[in-house]
């Protein structure tokens, strides 16, 4: 068996094409520099290991030996995973995009040997069809063009570079965004979901449908914003919009019914059919907006969905050491032994009714089970007939529905359909299961971590708490608390350098070689900072601090704000890009703002303003792209509106961690929507907390130990905007209806010091 310098990656998806004929090498200098040596094209592949169209073209291609030989005599070939090099993808799909119109993965690029694009698309078929030439027929074209017109190629190459790199080159903008810039802002992004919303099935747009957590998010906000205004109406079409969209997707096949977790997205209008890969970055930034979406509401379908998520996560896609793995494939082995899309997921109608017996008619009915299939709502839904005799599911009738059909009661149906999910689960586990890439990425994890802290919390109101029901298993909320710590030692342990304050890419057998980039360090601290406000442990705070110094060190524009992706200080990436649209994974800007405007929060005098004023030349920064297509930053709108409010709202919280009355504050204080609210746990007892409030906020520390002198005082929670505070309380349900009021913009000077208004008396 042949065996390349794959081999000694720690990418799963390079190890993946360890064994191809064709002499791949990583991105590197080894490459770049036989390129130079031999005057050779480079042949730029770029994808990641549970990527369908990836391996349709690894198997047509790149494990044919007639185009390995072409490729191996005429170009160096370059292999890179996206996803451990997000910098690489970027400059060379930025110039797909450019000449083609559009892009996906994998992508097939063709440069110079100083790295610059000529020729760039997508996947190749391997034979000339419809008019279109095939891979190897454009080898041997671009073959015979270097050897004539190389230099008219290397010349055309550096003209388009170069305007590649003007392009992306930030102007210097904004010193600040005002107010009124960031409401506006705000309410143009959210004209523009509403003018593109599906009022019939949910989202925005047509198919394919993805889901972007971020839409819903503003849109929550957006509903606190109009209710504070007094507009109801506006209020109520809001959330109505978010809240239906996040109920569609959770019945439609794009979830998992029988595992739990979320397919990356729909191929139809109607959240059924999917393509089927599960990632990261998807599954937690979901189960965060359904724990918000439950948080408004009180309504448990929406925790529900978001438990699913957390115990698939925990269940299947979690290191022993408590690192967050990556993704599964969409493709896995069918009964044939032949790889399909899809294949661990379907179901025949004669298997359903083998493993549940007597039960089946029920579960046939409720998840729109079919013997000739279910891929039939649409003709997006199976276009090349892929899915015949096979059913996705998705629930088509509601319980009250399925119940009455079964002659049941609703709760006799939830639990039958629940026990019919497990047996599912268990035949399903017998089946070749899809590739697991098994890489932990720092960024993602922070995304992880946010969502296992909040979900820690914000399920405490669960009344009364949830029993299991497959997928859901029941776990009591502290469990994801243990998940959420794990994961941050995890990352701390593996891939965070303490000498250097620098954070590693990503961990498989071993770390990365492969430096942190932006997103990774505004996600792990966005999630940290979470993890703080549940805990109320000062290290995550102290790691923050070190990770946000970093970040501004490393990719700061000190002359346009906002933050690079990448940190400019490796000369193999010939443009150094500032993403600006909050996609499946939010700008790395977007979520440092709205981290900034927090950490203004925590921290007091000259450096909690300093991380203000940084956020908002964060915001400043995208005024412009903001003006123009708020559309295509809805996280940063959520930011701005922490900057409107100017401060956001503290609640800071006095007690012993583990005392009972100390977690029911805690409990209410994040079991109410308030995506302004930062809070502040100090154990009067612990030094630690101590020493760093002492030295970041010693205002809010000589405040709790006044209300909490006495021996016996109990736990406390102050509700502060401004550094002005509301009487303080011991009663969870004022809290509560405290952080319930809207809160108020406030203008004039920061306020060096608490004080306490005791006009509404609550104790």
């Amino acid at each position: 068996m042949h065996t390349n310098r794959l081999a000694s990656e720690e990418s799963p998806y390079l190890l993946q094409h360890q064994h191809n004929p064709v002499d791949w090498y990583p991105w590197g200098t080894e490459a770049f520099e036989r390129a130079v040596a031999e005057d050779k094209p480079i042949f730029l592949s770029v994808g990641y290991s549970t990527c369908h169209w990836c391996h349709v073209m690894e198997r047509e291609s790149f494990e044919d030996d007639g185009t390995a030989e072409l490729l191996n005599r005429g170009f160096v070939s370059i292999k890179v995973d996206r996803e451990e090099r997000p910098d690489v993808d970027k400059v060379y799909m930025t110039y797909v995009q450019a000449t083609q119109g559009g892009g996906g993965w994998p992508m097939s690029c063709f440069l110079t040997p100083d790295l610059k694009p000529f020729l760039g698309g997508t996947y190749f078929p391997p034979q000339d069809a419809y008019g279109r030439p095939g891979f190897k027929t454009l080898l041997r074209r671009i073959m015979e063009v270097w050897h004539k017109k190389k230099d008219d190629i290397k010349l055309q190459s550096s003209d388009s570079m170069q305007q590649l790199v003007d392009m992306s080159t930030s102007q210097a903008g904004q010193e600040d965004l005002s107010d009124g810039q960031a409401i506006i802002a705000m309410d143009s992004c959210a004209q523009m979901m509403a003018s593109r919303y599906d009022e019939r099935l949910g989202g925005f747009g047509s198919a394919p449908k993805f889901p972007r957590p971020a839409e819903m998010n503003l849109l929550l906000v957006q509903h606190l914003r109009a209710k504070a205004a007094g507009s109801k109406v506006e209020a109520g079409k809001a959330l109505a919009m978010a809240t239906y969209t996040l109920q569609q997707m959770a019945q439609g096949g794009m979830y998992d019914q029988i595992g739990g977790g979320f397919h990356r997205y729909s191929v139809d209008d109607f959240w059924h059919i999917p393509h089927f890969e599960k990632m990261l970055y998807d599954n937690p930034q979901l189960a965060s907006t359904y724990l918000d979406a439950f948080a408004l509401t009180g309504d448990r379908q929406y925790a529900e969905v978001a438990r699913g998520v957390l115990d698939y996560l925990m269940r299947d896609m979690t290191h022993l050491q408590g690192g967050i793995f990556s993704a599964e494939d969409a493709d896995s082995l069918d009964t044939a032994g032949t790889k399909k899309e899809g294949a661990f997921y379907l179901w025949t109608e004669e298997e359903v009714k083998e493993v549940l017996g007597q039960h089946a008619l029920m579960f046939i009915a409720h998840y729109y089970i079919k013997a000739q299939g279910n891929a039939d709502l649409s003709p997006r839904s199976d276009p090349h007939h892929e899915f015949r005799g096979l059913n996705c599911l998705r629930q088509a009738q509601t319980l009250q529905e399925t119940a009455g059909q079964a002659g049941v009661s609703e709760e006799e149906a939830r639990q039958t359909l629940a026990m019919c999910r497990k047996k599912l689960h268990e035949r399903r586990g017998k089946r070749p299961r899809p590739h697991l890439d098994d890489k932990v990425v720092v960024g993602w994890n922070g995304m992880a971590i946010q969502a296992f802290a909040a979900a820690s919390v914000i399920l405490q109101q669960e009344d009364p708490p949830q029993t299991p029901a497959f997928p859901v298993e029941g776990r009591p909320p502290s469990q994801y608390l243990q998940a959420a710590i794990k994961a941050a030692e995890f990352i701390q342990h593996h891939l965070w350098d303490e000498s250097t304050r620098r954070l590693r890419r990503s961990f498989c057998r071993n770390p990365s070689a492969v430096q942190g980039f932006a997103d990774d360090y505004s996600y792990l601290i966005s999630g940290l900072l979470q993890l703080y406000s549940v805990t109320g442990d000062t290290r995550w705070l102290h790691w923050c601090q070190d990770l946000q110094a970093t970040l501004d060190e490393l990719f700061w524009d000190d002359a346009a704000g906002g933050y690079f992706s990448a940190a400019g200080d490796d000369p193999s990436i010939l443009m150094r890009a500032k993403e600006d649209y909050d996609g499946a994974e939010p700008a790395a800007s977007s979520i440092a703002a709205s981290n900034l405007f927090k950490l203004a929060a925590l921290i007091s005098g000259d450096a909690g303003q300093k991380y203000r004023e940084k956020g908002q030349k964060t915001a400043a920064a995208f005024a412009e792209r903001l003006q123009e297509m708020a559309l295509a930053m809805p996280q940063m709108c959520c930011s701005l509106y922490l900057q409107a409010l100017h401060h956001p709202r503290q609640v800071i919280i006095a007690g012993a961690p583990e005392a009972p009355e100390t977690q029911a504050l805690m409990a209410a204080a994040h079991g109410v929507f308030a995506p302004d609210r930062v809070v502040l746990p100090i154990d009067p007892s612990d030094e630690a907390s101590k020493v760093w409030f002492q030295q970041f906020n010693p205002e809010a520390l000589a405040m709790i130990e006044g209300a909490t002198k006495e021996a016996a005082a109990p736990a406390r929670a102050f509700v502060c905007q401004n550094f002005t505070c509301r009487a303080p309380t011991s009663d969870p349900a004022a809290l509560r209806h405290l952080l319930q009021e809207p809160p108020a913009a406030v203008d004039g000077p920061r306020k060096p010091a608490f004080t306490e208004v005791s006009s509404i008396n609550l104790m």
